[in-house]
């Protein structure tokens, strides 16, 4: 028996602005959102199960040299929809780790693309598939590993 992940929370230091990355760029639905003295939170997710939630209780950005989150890998069906994100985050600014969609090694089927988020949170948004013949830029590495 393996327990499946329910949902991920991070921390963020601005609520209005991480939900306007989730809510208007990636698509996530807002469940719920709440304050708890000067604390805020959100509950987003699809259908009404939360997949992600939001704590604005970070004083900096996130920190790489720091135990915790390596990254959030966000799965869609095929790399057209992983394009589809990426004219979006395009549109709104955002920094790619890559030159566009990569796999995820030499020769793999799956791909996607890498970037952060506002706070500096390390995310991907791959495909299972479609990507062979995508450049592979980490060598024997995976490709999610050192962004």
């Amino acid at each position: 028996m393996t327990p499946r992940t329910g949902h991920i929370g991070l921390n963020v230091t601005d609520l209005d602005r991480s939900l306007a990355f989730y809510r208007d760029v990636l698509g996530f639905g807002v469940i719920g959102e709440g304050k708890e003295d000067d604390r805020r939170y959100a509950f987003l997710g699809d259908g009404g199960r939360p997949l992600l939630t939001l704590w604005q209780q970070a004083k900096g950005p996130y920190d790489t040299g720091s135990a915790g989150l390596h990254h959030l890998a966000l799965e869609v069906d095929s790399l057209d929809q992983v394009r589809v994100y990426e004219t979006a985050l395009r549109g709104y600014g955002v920094e790619f780790a890559y030159d566009g969609v990569v796999a995820h090694g030499e020769g793999a089927p799956s791909g996607g693309i890498f970037f952060h988020d506002p706070d500096g949170v390390r995310l991907e948004i791959y495909a299972p598939t479609g990507a062979e013949e995508a450049p592979a830029p980490s060598g024997s590495a995976p490709t999610c590993g050192f962004f």
